[in-house]
């Protein structure tokens, strides 16, 4: 046994490790050691094709790709600190997620190859975040180096940038708008005004009440019409998109807060995350 949420520091003091610590330790030790699998026991029986809080009708995976869960972590997701996912990737440690309450002993496997069956369905999970905010610079100069200026400034001031957008120029101004965690809100704004000054842009505006749903799932790869069926879910459900931001497996958009849970239950619903199939291919 060994302490999980502690470690030295460059100088060599003890010091806790923060947020996802104890996971973090674990994937460490398992690499270590080269353990045939890490076992992690948290509050929950495994991974979910989302927050059954939300959704009473998520369902238990029985295995999830790596890649599937890193992004569900960074995404919100809260069963594994997105650090603890990458540190297991980099060893390709098999991690497995189990209830310390429940007598479950299948939970979920975290996997590295890609498994009969995995790919049949585009979508394995549906997460949300609503740390998020969204700022933006009106009539930015539209012209080379103004982009590195303005991110420059805010990476040294320790902000995150998330999503970022910027609008077609007219008469040599643009619109940029990014999102912040919602914790940095005032000084993303601050900083915002200040380099808004510095180049002449008009207005800073903030909204500090989006949130991000992102759909993943490694057949997003292998399936048309994805990022179709997302949209006109979201269209028919009356839900407005402000942002949108996209990877191999991933589609993410920031929309109104209020209709966040709307939005992650007609998505869940709409890639037939729902229903139990006579075979989930998602099950281990």
């Amino acid at each position: 046994m060994v302490a999980g949420y502690q470690g030295l520091s460059p100088n060599g003091d003890v010091a806790t490790l923060g947020r996802g610590g104890s996971d973090t330790t674990a994937a460490a030790l398992g690499a270590a050691l080269t353990a045939d699998e890490c076992q992690i026991y948290t509050d929950v029986p495994g991974v979910f094709t989302t927050d059954p809080r939300i959704c009473p009708r998520a369902r238990l995976l029985g295995r999830i790709h790596f890649e599937e869960i890193l992004e569900l972590a960074s995404l919100g997701a809260k069963v594994l600190h997105p650090r603890s996912v990458y540190f297991a990737g980099k060893a390709q440690l098999v991690m497995r997620v189990l209830s310390s309450f429940a007598d479950n002993p299948r939970g979920t496997r975290i996997l590295y190859s890609t498994e009969p069956d995995m790919e049949k369905a585009p979508v394995t999970g549906i997460a949300v975040n609503t740390e998020e905010a969204k700022i933006t610079i009106r009539q930015l100069p539209d012209q080379p180096g103004v982009a590195a200026k303005l991110f420059g400034k805010i990476a040294e001031q320790g902000i995150n940038v998330d999503i970022i957008v910027q609008n077609i120029g007219a008469e040599k101004a643009t619109d940029v708008s990014f999102t912040v965690n919602r914790s940095q809100t005032e000084k993303a704004a601050s900083t915002a005004k200040a380099i808004a000054g510095e180049l002449g842009a008009g207005s800073v505006e903030t909204d500090a009440k989006v949130a991000k749903v992102s759909a993943v799932g490694i057949g997003m790869r292998a399936s048309s019409g994805t990022a179709a069926r997302f949209f006109a879910t979201l269209a028919e459900a009356g839900i407005n998109v402000q942002m949108i931001s996209t990877s191999e497996i991933r589609i993410s958009v920031i929309i109104d807060e209020g209709q966040a849970n709307d939005a992650v239950t007609v998505l869940h619903r709409a890639f037939g995350l729902d229903t139990e199939s006579e075979k989930d291919p998602t099950s281990g």
